[in-house]
């Protein structure tokens, strides 16, 4: 009896000191979308695909399945089955070769752990000692989700779901008899038994599982006649490579991540990758193409195509081009005439001059080379006319412009390091994102959130641009440009953009909930000949929107402080816009404010504004952000409604038409 509790207490202890293997083992780091799908996979450094399991991740029949064929007492042995142990010898022994395995599914995944060996004896005892050890320290659970890690099925193939995903092209929540058999046959042979290599021994084997399984009354006769009659899969599937240049842009600002939840839809991004590299075939061989779509209530980033295909050298399909500094053309003319709106300078029934210009030697000309005299600001930008918003950018002042794009969550950059005027003509570096994220600033009303791909940043509201009725006059002007062929009209609001030379089309588009910007043109920089946005970019972008959702939102209604009026119902200073320096060249009295002043901070509580001014001719105008707060005031101090809370730009006319302003912020 001794010797027995002194044997029992020695084999006790050569367990206890058995030394594990380590079980933490790189795993695949994912790139998943906003509802959990797979968007993209990176194998593990030594270029294994190895992708972390969870039971719940894993098919409750397979994993019934698996035990029933390789280990049917796991749940009630301590690591080692004798009486599979017993039985293998005894059929080995009866038939003068192994017939059976005795190892349990704990002594399998030691020998995995290892890499060890499975027929010499010191090697099977090395592996008996390490299942019992196992099974002491870890729990049922953890060793079986050990073994779907771990368990290998052809090629670089390691576990459940990097084995599903390769062959059946899915996760492994959902698999068929015919399927579960071939992935439970696959690891005990896995390169004699690949169904891609040697598709007979990969048949036969999955055939003997199923038998087996309908013998333990898991599978009935015609489960198993049916997924006999199953095709095997020819060859490996690839892993999901959905927005490759976002997924790597990310992992490089958080290296380590494991799992990594993007904003992204997988589905939409599949489709608009698909759109992207069909525009992009169409257009010529060299052309590259780009796309982003937001919503922009959440500055939720939905899709992102970085070029038509991560691998096409011919496009430079690496380089990722929602990122890339390039010319953004007229797409910054909205900008423009949103702040000459709130500026109390033009409103979109205004009239501005269409002639020959120069400014200290610059001297801009129409794309056409053709002068239209005095038309409609509405009309202007709808024309996308290059003299009238360089007159309209020479008041506003190219560093103001600036500051608003800045303001907005724009990273531009300015060749030279001073702006000019040329910047509303695109005259400046600006990528993709940059463009979208102003849109999507103007498309929320004048104040947008910082865009965002990567779930675990949060929500960030960006600085105002313009006034709301700005944004809502900008998007009733682009709501009116023809669409391009066969694409309805006067739903969507967007405006193009050819670059210089014909290097960038850009198109760009929202409603009430999204903003989708498109660019194409060559990732070199080399112009394409005859690309113009309007014919390039605008198709792919009304079909993006297309595939976005089966109908675009209809346009809100206009806020209530808008001025919806004629161009002859206008206050006699917006009836035309004229140069501030015209106006005081004409009249050196403008009117000047003395109250409140310049960048003032005003508690007003709700209070009416009091102004005083000094000078100019009565009767006076005041708007603020382009709305008339009063008009016909006499004296030279009077107190007009309380703008609100927040930056307004408030704007005193008079009767002669001269005007000035200031800037405040009212709390």
């Amino acid at each position: 009896m001794a010797v027995a509790v002194a044997g029992f207490q020695r084999f006790e202890q050569w367990i206890s000191e058995t030394e594990l293997p380590v079980t933490l083992a790189e795993t695949s780091t994912e790139v998943l979308d906003r509802n959990g799908a797979l968007l993209r996979v990176y194998p593990v450094g030594d270029g294994i695909w190895r992708m972390a399991p969870q039971l719940e991740q894993v098919d409750r029949d397979f994993v019934a399945m698996l035990i029933a064929y390789e280990d049917k007492r796991f749940f009630s042995h301590a690591g080692v089955d004798p009486l599979a142990m017993l039985r293998a010898a005894g059929q080995a022994l009866w038939h003068g070769r192994t017939v059976s395995g005795g190892s349990t599914l704990t002594m399998q995944l030691a020998r995995l752990l290892e890499d060890g060996t499975t027929g010499a004896w010191a090697g099977k005892l090395r592996q008996i000692r390490l299942a019992l050890a196992l099974e002491r320290r870890l729990s049922k659970s953890q060793i079986l989700t050990l073994y779907l890690t771990h368990a290998p099925y052809g090629g670089n193939l390691e576990g459940i779901r990097a084995a599903s995903y390769a062959w059946f092209g899915k996760g492994p929540k959902r698999l068929t008899p015919s399927q579960a058999a071939l992935l439970i046959a696959l690891p005990q042979s896995p390169e004699r038994r690949r169904p891609d290599r040697a598709p007979a021994a990969a048949g036969a084997a999955r055939d003997r599982v199923l038998e087996r399984l309908m013998r333990a009354g898991l599978l009935n006769a015609t489960e198993v006649d049916v997924a006999g009659q199953a095709p095997l899969p020819r060859r490996m599937q690839g892993f999901p490579r959905l927005a490759p240049h976002l997924s790597d842009r990310i992992l490089a600002a958080r290296p380590g991540v494991s799992r990594l939840a993007l904003t992204l839809d997988a589905q939409l991004q599949a489709k608009m990758e698909t759109l992207v590299a069909e525009a992009a075939r169409r257009a010529g061989a060299r052309v590259s193409g780009a796309l982003l779509a937001v919503d922009h209530r959440s500055g939720e980033i939905l899709a992102s195509v970085g070029s038509p295909s991560y691998q096409d050298s011919t496009r430079q399909g690496f380089v990722d081009m929602t990122q890339a500094a390039r010319s953004p053309g007229s797409t910054l003319k909205p900008l423009v005439y949103g702040l000459g709106f709130d500026s109390g300078l033009v409103h979109p029934e205004s009239l501005i001059h269409d002639g020959p210009i120069e400014f200290d030697g610059y001297a801009p000309q129409n794309f056409d080379g053709e002068f239209r005299g005095d038309l409609r600001v509405r009309e202007a930008l709808q024309l996308s006319l290059n003299i009238p918003v360089v007159r309209l950018a020479r008041e506003i002042g190219p560093a103001q412009l600036l500051a608003v794009m800045r303001r907005g969550g724009a990273r531009p950059q300015l060749p030279g390091g001073k702006p000019g005027l040329a910047i509303s003509l695109g005259g400046i570096g600006t990528s993709l994102q940059d463009l979208v994220q102003i849109y999507a600033g103007i498309a929320a009303g004048g104040r947008g959130m910082q865009l965002r791909a990567d779930q675990a940043s949060g929500a960030q509201e960006l600085s105002r641009m313009m006034s709301e009725v700005a944004a809502w006059q900008l998007g009733d002007i682009l709501r009116g440009l023809a669409p391009p062929p066969g694409a309805r009209a006067d739903v969507l609001a967007y405006k193009t953009g050819t670059s210089y030379g014909h290097r960038d089309a850009w198109a760009i588009g929202w409603d009430v909930q999204h903003v989708i910007g498109v660019w194409m043109g060559r990732a070199d920089g080399t112009p394409v000949p005859g690309a113009f946005g309007g014919e390039l970019a605008a198709p792919v972008l009304f079909e993006a929107f297309g595939r976005l959702k089966p109908e675009v939102t209809a346009p809100p209604a206009p806020p209530a402080a808008t001025l919806i009026l004629g161009a002859a119902e206008l206050p006699l200073p917006l009836r035309r816009f004229r140069p501030r320096d015209a106006v005081f060249a004409q009249n050196a009295a403008a009117p000047q404010v003395l109250f409140p002043p310049d960048g003032a901070g005003l508690a007003l509580d709700g209070a009416p504004l009091v102004v005083k001014l000094r000078g100019g001719s009565a009767p006076f105008a005041l708007l603020a952000d382009g709305r008339v707060l009063v008009k016909g005031q006499r004296r030279h101090e009077f107190e007009v409604p309380n703008p609100g809370p927040g930056f307004a730009n408030l704007v005193v006319v008079d009767s002669a038409g001269h005007s000035t302003s200031v800037h405040v912020e009212i709390d």
